[in-house]
């Protein structure tokens, strides 16, 4: 880069658009492109060119490219994966089918359960055993192993993934055949759970170490061709990914673990709201992140995102928990529904109308882009009731075709429900503004909070446009839509840490606790973490922190306990206690009297230190802002087409007030204002909407 300019990029391939925001000099430049599914990279070279133009640099004065994706979610979803082999204890293999016997629907005889990653014919057995400490009962048998290898090389396998029992306590079995297969095929792609996710439950440990393996070849393909393809375009710089527990990693290592990229860019969105709630002091915010594909919801206390160890992906019945894949890697806690902007509207055999998970994504996309979509979805409804404008889409990248979203509405949803096209177009867009109202409920109960005292912070493609209507049925009082909206998760990236999470399954008992043996667990850990951090730059002054997931001896449920580190390795288990109970009352109501209590994982999160955040300024005077022009726009409490001022966003100045009804225009989102909002330009660009 020339003189002192900073400038780095971030990237976020998402089920319909591939978002790009660059950052030069403070100064912010965004696009929006149709993602590539053959080829995802030549989405990025294609918006990387388009950003760089507007901002008027060249590509080679790029710092920094921090990238995430969802293509190790696509390939889980949609079954597209390597040739994947599967390695375990004799007399386990079929835990990837027997799962953990819950059944996600009680009362349902008809339940089919999510078929397993990996066939059983594609399974392994190796006689060995060791026990919950580590200790070894049965030795590998290494004739058996023997065998094993040459049934992997006959049969052509691109990946293997191995979990043995207890292997989170001793991972040397695994290691060993490891070992073996690489003799035989150096070139192969192995994965062994130990390393993947040392945590305890088998059933969560097996698939997600299945996952990693099963979605590694072509991650690392890509990777590999996405380096590649910028040193061609002479962007020789470094290339990070943003994991899903809201981290920056290497490309090797997210090439080595790519299971860890499942929720990386939903992660980069909540990093955003997270930046916006500090900036504007909102210590209890609703992130809601809406895309062309999906709909991210996550609530940020304190301003820090809850976190988790273990959540699940491609759930099969209506998004009932149980009915996914489990995933074992550290993540930004959130629900995620299949509603956006390509959600696909139909009716079902009750004659109600039905949105998602389905999706046209960018291909063919909505039936009003003219890509050859025929079936009815969100945007096209949107268009119907005049939140979009027709000749300014994505920013005037795409016109879109109001005969084609009306041929669609009607021949899928008017024509079989007897309604017209105005009154099925609402119907799609009330539907999947309750399903997603929904899921804010049911993710603040389960989280026992009251949502309707939180501020809501809105980005992505679609999310000022639904915030609105969303605000009024969860009765949230206010919104923020940031600046660069549209793509929020990219801006995201480049607000996120340089961070690891060590996660690790060791059962100790706060009766017993043995503090030179935890004293040696997280040392091993933040041994781990720091060396990843010190791999990018050994300048960097870490941040430690370290939760314990705790229980009641005999329970099946753990929740998580953060203390500082040293209150762990020394053993102050009195705070510890009194940590546990303060948390376990926030879930639960209360303690259970005498009941002993336990610490079953470790997770230990080493990052870079917090980017620094200015608190906005407060707005010293208003002024009301009036349109210049104005277009029909669906008004849902009225039930009709209100008059809407129209406003382009580039127009507005800090202080400046807009009364809804109204359509804030920009490149890669519009903000529509329903009748009971006013918004405000807050100093540092953000729309407060607030409801009057």
């Amino acid at each position: 880069m020339g003189g002192a300019r900073t400038c780095q990029v971030g990237v976020d391939i998402g089920g319909t658009f591939t978002d790009i925001a660059l950052e030069v000099d403070g100064r912010l430049e965004s696009t929006k492109v149709l993602t590539d599914y053959e080829a995802p990279e030549r989405a990025i070279l294609k918006g990387l060119r388009e950003v760089c133009a507007t901002a008027g640099i060249g590509l080679s004065d790029i710092g920094v490219v921090i990238h995430g994706t969802t293509l190790a979610t696509n390939a889980l979803i949609e079954r597209r994966g390597a040739r994947t082999a599967f390695i375990t204890t004799e007399g386990f293999r079929d835990v990837l089918e027997m799962r953990t016997e819950n059944r996600f629907e009680q009362y349902d005889l008809n339940i089919v359960l999510p078929p397993p990653l990996i066939e059983r014919a594609d399974r392994f057995v190796v006689r060995e055993r060791l026990d919950a400490g580590g200790n070894v009962l049965l030795p590998l048998d290494e004739a058996q192993l023997a065998g094993v290898v040459d049934a992997i090389a006959a049969g052509g396998y691109e990946s293997v993934a191995i979990g043995f029992l207890h292997a989170y306590a001793n991972g040397a079995h695994e290691r060993r055949v490891r070992e073996a297969l690489l003799e035989r095929m150096p070139a192969l792609s192995v994965s062994i759970s130990s390393e993947v996710s040392p945590q305890f439950r088998e059933f969560e440990r097996f698939n997600t170490v299945c996952a990693n393996a099963y979605v590694k070849p072509a991650i690392k393909s890509y990777l590999d061709r996405l380096v590649a393809s910028l040193k061609v375009l002479g962007i020789g710089c470094p290339v990070y990914m943003i994991h899903s527990g809201g981290g920056i990693i290497s490309v090797d290592h997210a090439a080595e673990f790519p299971v860890r990229l499942v929720e990386s860019g939903p992660a980069g969105g909540v990093i955003f709201a997270e930046y916006v709630a500090r900036r504007h002091g909102r210590d209890r915010v609703v992130s809601f992140d809406m895309g062309g594909t999906t709909a991210k919801i996550c609530l940020v206390e304190d301003f820090a995102p809850r976190t988790a160890k273990t959540f699940e992906v491609a759930r099969t019945w209506r998004f009932r928990k149980g009915s996914g894949m489990p995933i074992s890697i550290p993540v930004v806690e959130m629900v995620e529904i299949g509603a956006g902007g390509g959600s696909i509207a139909s009716v079902d055999n009750m004659r109600q109308i039905r949105v998602g998970p389905r999706s046209a994504a960018s291909e063919p996309g909505p039936a009003c882009y003219g890509r050859g979509g025929v079936e009815p979805t969100v945007t096209d409804a949107n268009l119907l009731l005049g939140k979009l404008d027709p000749d300014n889409f994505a920013g005037g990248s795409l016109t879109l075709s109001r005969e084609g979203a009306i041929s669609a509405v009607d021949a899928r949803i008017a024509s079989l429900l007897a309604l017209d096209t105005q009154a099925s177009a609402y119907g799609i867009c009330e539907v999947v503004d309750e399903n997603m109202s929904n899921a804010a409920r049911v993710h603040a109960v389960e989280n026992g909070k009251d949502i309707s005292g939180f501020t809501m912070i809105t980005f992505g493609g679609g999310g000022p446009l639904h915030a609105a209507r969303l605000c009024e049925k969860l009765g949230i009082s206010s919104f923020i839509v940031p600046p660069g909206a549209g793509v929020g998760s990219a801006i995201g990236f480049l607000r996120a840490p340089f961070g690891y999470e060590s996660v690790r399954s060791a059962v100790v008992a706060l009766a017993d606790y043995d503090t030179q043996r935890v004293a040696a667990l997280l040392d091993a850990m933040r041994t781990e973490a720091t060396g990843f951090l010190n791999a990018i730059d050994p300048a960097i002054v870490p941040v430690i922190e370290c939760t314990a997931f705790m229980r009641y001896e005999g329970q099946g449920w753990d929740i998580p306990v953060r203390l500082p580190l040293e209150t762990f390795s020394t053993g102050r288990t009195q705070e510890i206690l009194a940590a546990f109970g303060s948390e376990y009352r926030r879930y639960f109501g209360q303690t259970i009297d005498g009941a002993r209590s336990e610490i079953i994982s470790w997770a230990l999160r080493v990052s870079s230190p917090p980017v620094r955040v200015d608190v906005a300024r407060a707005v010293s005077h208003t002024q009301p802002v009036q349109p210049k022009a104005h277009r029909p726009l669906f008004d849902a409490a009225s039930r009709g087409f209100v008059d809407a001022g129209i406003i382009d966003r580039r127009t507005l100045a800090a202080g400046d007030v807009v009364r809804g009804p109204a359509i804030i225009v920009e490149p890669e989102t519009t903000t529509i204002l329903t009748t009971c909002f006013t918004a405000t330009v807050q100093s540092d660009g953000c729309l407060l909407a607030t409801r009057h």
